[in-house]
């Protein structure tokens, strides 16, 4: 019994308009992300998605150059992942008073592909769980309290994520976050020293690469010298390779680039293959024992879909296919050739200052407006466009070229350009010609507003 209320189906929601779903985000979602979405015309409605591409409601082609932040390393909904699902689809899903062979199959390769001596595995179903398991095994695995992490950091949403998250926007609104957390520049090592040398710090956590921090690469030896500071002191190194780990920064790990390894690792994203929801949080033998070795330490740290049939037999599939298809090799010579192909961008087009990234992770830096009318506007049009020009660039790049793109969160004036690792040149000149085109037409801050303006504008009144 129901009593009068109407309950959408599957098949009622494949038969959806794009305005259908547009309400049902206002009503039931969220009305801010919807509004937001819809002014550069964003809340297209994608009804089909195979390898490089998605297919819009009207039959319209997209060059997916996003790769859902590093989660499609494969692709959209790539054959093993499916095949994977069917190969298990008969077992139990969720069974806690059992011991999963899949379970502990993909810690097992884990073990085996992870650099150093990472060897025992936490499974949970999203990056930012992976890093509160990380700060969680740190405290009780050293006795110690404090966190170190850097400015630009971005380690995810959730409280002790957020609290480790280097930008004041996201953190503010929440405050007062986990105690005992403290930022840090990126890639300053004294400034590491001077915190490590009080002998109070649980863990430093770390990206190989600052990815909403804008695609930020560290000096040459930082992480080397982040692993001698953090044996020296006792202090647990956390590497957060949710985003560049698998293969996308040319090695299946990024920091595979200095040979360093972590006490503790966390990796999500392209795990689940594009389909399932994976993360986990890695650790040496010692840490791991330190932490929840005794038995009545087995079951302080806990998740009911964690390590679940489906999520981690995909997770096998996914693996295994990443390192049989040499996918970071191939990110390592496409990237070489995007970079090179945006440096020669760079050079024709004064709006692009800085073009920066490793592997399959590159970030396209805009110029910031000088002159009369930033003078005219009080810096109106340079806070304008530090927020909105890179939403901008990606709103020409999905509405004129059907390539999609968006800005990194903790520096809104870069573009990712972080396509699927099974990318081809042929579709990286896309792209290349595509913002050749957009910074032709637009050689100004103000000519890329009002272009900008025109496509709100007519995406507004265009929607129904």
């Amino acid at each position: 019994m129901n009593d009068g209320k109407q309950l959408l189906t599957i098949d009622d929601v494949l038969n959806f308009s794009q305005q259908d779903v547009r309400e049902l985000y206002k009503d039931s979602v969220n009305p801010g992300l919807a509004q937001m979405m819809g002014l550069m015309n964003f809340d297209k409605r994608f009804v089909k998605a195979s390898g490089m591409r998605v297919w819009d409601e009207d039959g319209n082609s997209y060059l997916d150059f996003l790769g859902a932040y590093g989660a499609l390393n494969l692709g959209h909904n790539p054959s093993v992942a499916q095949e994977a699902l069917e190969q298990v689809q008969d077992l139990p899903n969720l069974l806690q008073a059992s011991l999963n062979g899949m379970t502990a199959a993909l810690a097992h390769n884990l073990a085996q592909v992870t650099p150093g001596q990472l060897q025992r595995t936490f499974f949970c179903n999203s990056g930012a769980e992976a890093v509160e398991g990380a700060l969680k095994m740190a405290r009780i695995a050293t006795g110690r309290q404090r966190i170190i992490y850097c400015e630009s950091a971005f380690h995810g949403k959730t409280l002790g994520a957020l609290s480790v998250t280097g930008r004041s926007k996201y953190q503010q609104p929440f405050t007062p976050l986990v105690p005992g957390c403290h930022a840090i520049p990126y890639g300053d090592v004294i400034a590491l020293e001077n915190e490590l040398t009080q002998g109070d710090v649980a863990a430093f956590i770390v990206e190989p690469i600052q990815g909403e921090g804008g695609v930020i690469i560290p000096p040459d030896g930082y992480l080397t010298k982040v692993r001698e500071l953090c044996s020296h002191y006792g202090t647990l190194f956390i590497a957060d390779e949710i985003q560049t780990g698998f293969g996308r920064t040319g090695k299946l790990f990024a920091c595979q680039h200095e040979n360093v390894a972590p006490d503790i690792l966390c990796v999500a994203k392209s795990l689940g293959g594009g389909v399932m929801p994976i993360g986990a949080t890695i650790a040496t033998t010692d840490v791991w024992d330190r932490a929840y070795g005794p038995m009545d330490r087995a079951l302080l740290h806990t998740s009911t879909f964690g390590g679940n049939t489906r999520a981690v037999a995909v997770g096998i599939a996914a693996l295994n296919a990443i390192i049989a298809e040499n996918l970071p090799q191939q990110a390592q010579e496409n990237g070489r050739y995007l970079l090179n192909k945006l440096q020669e961008l760079q050079g024709a087009h004064n709006l692009i200052t800085a073009v920066r990234g490793r592997g399959l992770l590159v970030g396209l830096e805009f110029a910031k407006p000088k002159g009369l009318m930033n003078k005219i506007t009080q810096g109106a049009v340079s806070k304008f466009s530090e927020e909105y020009l890179g939403a901008m660039v990606a709103g020409e790049l999905l509405n004129r070229h059907h390539i999609i793109t968006a800005y990194t969160l903790n520096n809104p004036n870069v573009i990712r350009l972080e396509p699927p690792l099974i990318v081809t040149k042929t579709e990286i000149d896309q792209v290349v010609a595509a913002l050749d085109e957009i910074f032709t037409r637009n050689r100004s801050h103000i000519q890329m507003a009002l272009t900008s303006t025109k496509t709100v504008i007519g995406s507004l009144f265009g929607k129904k």
